[in-house]
């Protein structure tokens, strides 16, 4: 088996039994989780002052392993059928998201090398949480969650319409409800804000109507908002369901049957 190959099956192919693969696996993703944590750290100035030599650091050797971990990836992705031809092959995974997320999670550290002002350093440290989105490599769970997103996308989208179009309905008819008398809805788009809050049941009450239609009109719309916020929910949630159905259907032990009267045979039970 060649180098290139088996590099390939360690970053990329999930393989039971494979420690090799494991290891790698394991200690990239501790090195994410480590990352965010310093970030959320860094935040709190005390700290940041007391540990700023660790911290930058810890960032340094992150971002060579995370470098190295991006150009192994470059390097052996011609291994994947989609991706042989040498040189178009490594530009299509270059823009495949898995790899957009891999180079984003090391940009911010290279970019001033190329003349990027150094007051924009600290902003440039919190785009260090793409390194959270290459978890999805590393967890089963979350890569179903991706594929259950992207089979569902256009149900998703038609939901996620579906409440724009009531937003700006409920919103347009709050303004003329309002407007006259009460200063908060000026004009649609400040209604969106009351819209927005009340679609979703937040109701943080700095904004509300005042005349007895706007009541009205508000209670429907919040009552409205309970079922149009669940369809999202609802459509997620059965395409779990049916998603766990299909790995559970993959990962069951095949039914064993007699070859001669062709009923099942129960594997719990020997013959002697």
């Amino acid at each position: 088996m060649g180098i290139r190959r088996r590099v390939y099956e360690i970053l990329e192919v999930a393989r039971p039994g494979d420690r090799a693969s494991r290891l790698v696996d394991t200690f990239i993703l501790s090195l994410i989780l480590f990352n965010v944590a310093a970030l959320v750290l860094e935040t709190v100035d005390w700290i940041y002052k007391a540990g700023k030599v660790y911290f930058d650091h810890f960032e340094l050797v992150s971002v060579v392993i995370f470098s190295i971990e991006y150009l192994f990836r470059m390097w052996c992705c011609v291994e994947h059928p989609r991706y042989q031809r040498s040189i178009v092959g490594r530009l299509r995974f270059a823009r495949s998201p898995l790899a957009l997320v891999d180079l984003l999670a090391v940009l911010p550290f290279y970019l001033p090398m190329f003349g990027v002002d150094f007051r924009f350093m600290r902003t440039l440290r919190l785009a260090r949480i793409f390194r959270l989105a290459k978890l999805v490599r590393y967890n089963a769970a979350i890569r179903m969650f991706a594929q259950v997103l992207v089979r569902k996308r256009a149900e998703l989208v038609v939901a996620l319409f579906v409440v724009l179009v009531i937003l700006v309905l409920a919103s347009s008819l709050m303004y003329f409800a309002e407007h006259d008398t009460n200063p908060a809805f000026s004009s649609i788009p400040a209604a969106m804000w009351w819209g927005i809050i009340t679609l979703t049941t937040v109701g943080y009450g700095d904004i509300h109507p005042d005349t007895g239609p706007g009541k009205v009109l508000g209670a429907v719309i919040a009552v409205l908002g309970i079922g149009m916020f669940a369809l999202p929910t609802s459509i997620l949630g059965a395409a779990f369901v049916e998603e766990m159905s299909k790995v559970r259907a993959r990962t069951a032990a095949p039914v064993q049957t007699c070859p001669h009267c062709g009923e099942k045979i129960d594997s719990t039970t020997t013959t002697t």
